[in-house]
């Protein structure tokens, strides 16, 4: 008997969710793991319903609590599943690969632990443990399958995540996930376009390409202007709107690729390039290959090439060995480079890095002083680079959930071609998550725009053909969620004084 024939025979068609944790990749992967259990003859559990036949949790390591807050979780799970004969909980992502065996010693009602490289393995030690009626842990330690080679469920009708690579070859002492995700390994280029004309043509109208360090790609084919020529390619398929990428390291951050954003024409003006420290010894200590100068020097060569790029990073306040000359450093460069947004956090200790075990550990108060002040620097930054675009005519792509006032506002959001979120006025006409609308800037905060006037133009698209196709088929189909649900990717625009990390850390 098959797996699908196994999985429908045991009460019927069986219900799934997957819980998400951590970075892009972990997303990503997550739709991966969805599509999976559908292809193996799972249904997605509707939202919020607290009774699917499986869960899955796909963990991130890299916060200081992350093992607590999935046992926490597991504890929750442990009496409903006693009380649900047949229910089963799996375990996967970059805290699976870490712990391996710890997580069924510590929740011994956990049927399936597998790793961040093969994910592919899920509906097949799902089955296992249902037959056997014992715990699967398989964690392979090099990569089986790239991803992008397994069935998807997209969150998303008009906009995707495309992986170029996996793993990284950085060895950043605050970060343990390289450890977690292996070395680098590039996706033919072949392959990566020819996902995304496949993604164009159900509709998709802008990808954003994924990697760990995405704009070393090329280092495991042999190319150093790989990922300049990619961004050119993607620039000649027909029907694609917008391209992002995410997240690029300042080493690998060459002129080539500047030229290739500036001469690209559906290359967004927005870049997220983490900065961490803006303190030499810090950087060293951090062991990042760049220093000020250099990472100043990059963003000065791209504003002289797209002149309204915005521009977002990462910062770590605190980290060992950090004084005030230092952390005054980071504050000179978060003037000096007028950050669109920033996300900030403040370091915490990674078990299994080299940076946790380093001497001077700084106190929690000195901390979150300087995180403070950190973050009403660059809030008072935003919000002026904000009131620059007041007056200015923008395309949006718009965009589902992300306004949580819309309905009381009568208003809808979309994303500018440089990824700020606008909150603009609903048109008389129907306007769709995909579609794009022509709006005029009225009013600036922090971390978002208004256009309060009437929209001036609405094209209809085919990505919101593709957003209108898919919630008609999902009508139509008891249980299943009506919405799309993860949108368009944030980066650039976090919550306000965010406090966790918005990707895995090695970036």
């Amino acid at each position: 008997m098959s797996s699908i024939d196994r999985s429908q025979s045991v009460g019927g068609t069986r219900t799934y969710e997957v819980r998400t944790y951590g970075c892009q990749m972990n997303v990503h992967d997550s739709e991966r793991l969805a599509g999976l259990l559908e292809d193996a003859g799972y249904v997605r559990a509707p939202e919020g319903a607290d009774e699917a036949d499986v869960v899955v949790f796909n963990t991130c390591a890299v916060r200081e609590n992350a093992d607590n807050k999935l046992y926490g979780n597991l504890g929750h799970l442990a009496p409903k599943k006693a009380a649900r004969p047949g229910m089963q909980i799996a375990v996967g992502g970059c805290l699976a690969q870490k712990d391996r065996d710890t997580i069924v010693k510590k929740a011994p009602w956990v049927d399936v632990v597998f790793g961040t490289h093969n994910i592919g393995k899920l509906p097949v030690l799902l089955e296992r443990a249902r037959v056997q009626e014992e715990a699967q842990v398989e964690i392979a330690e090099s990569l089986e399958a790239f991803p992008s080679t397994l069935p998807t469920r997209r969150e998303s009708a008009y906009a995707a995540w495309v992986s170029i690579s996996v793993g990284c070859n950085n060895t950043c002492t605050f970060c343990i996930v390289p450890a977690l995700r292996g070395k680098e390994k590039d996706r033919r280029p072949g392959d990566i376009l020819a996902e995304i004309e496949a993604l164009v043509a159900e509709g998709v109208s802008e990808i954003t390409l994924l990697g760990q360090n995405v704009n070393a790609y090329g280092s495991d084919i042999g190319d150093r202007e790989a990922f300049s020529k990619l961004l050119r390619a993607c620039g000649k398929i027909d029907g694609l709107e917008r391209v992002r990428f995410t997240s690029p390291h300042p080493r690998d951050f060459t002129d080539d690729v500047i030229a290739a954003m500036a001469e690209t024409p559906n290359v967004m003006p927005q870049l997220h390039m983490p900065l961490q420290s803006g303190s030499d010894t810090v950087l060293k200590a951090m062991r990042r290959s760049y220093r000020q100068e250099r990472y100043l020097g990059i963003i000065e060569k791209v504003r002289a090439a797209i002149p309204h790029a915005a521009i977002s990073t990462d910062i770590i306040v605190g980290f060992p060995g950090e004084t005030d000359e230092d952390f005054e450093q980071t504050l000179h460069v978060v003037r000096e480079a007028r950050f669109a947004q920033a996300f900030t956090f403040q370091y915490s200790k990674r078990p299994g890095t080299p940076a946790a075990e380093m001497d001077g550990q700084i106190p929690k108060k000195v901390v979150q002083e300087r995180y403070e002040r950190l973050v009403a620097l660059q809030e008072e930054i935003s919000w002026e680079e904000n009131k620059k675009q007041v007056g200015r005519t923008l395309e949006l792509m718009v965009a589902e959930g992300e306004g949580r006032k819309d309905d009381s506002t009568h208003r809808l959001s979309g994303r500018a071609p440089d990824n700020r979120l606008v909150h603009f006025t609903k048109p008389d006409q129907e306007v769709r998550p995909g579609d794009v609308v022509t709006v005029e800037i009225t009013y600036a905060a922090p971390h978002h725009l208004l256009a309060e006037g009437p929209v001036l133009d609405v094209r209809r698209t085919r990505a919101g053909d593709a957003w209108e196709k898919r919630n008609a088929e999902k009508a139509g189909k008891p249980g299943q969620p009506a919405g799309v649900l993860l949108g368009l990717p944030k980066i650039g625009v976090p919550e306000p004084l965010p406090v966790a990390a918005s990707g895995c850390g090695c970036d």
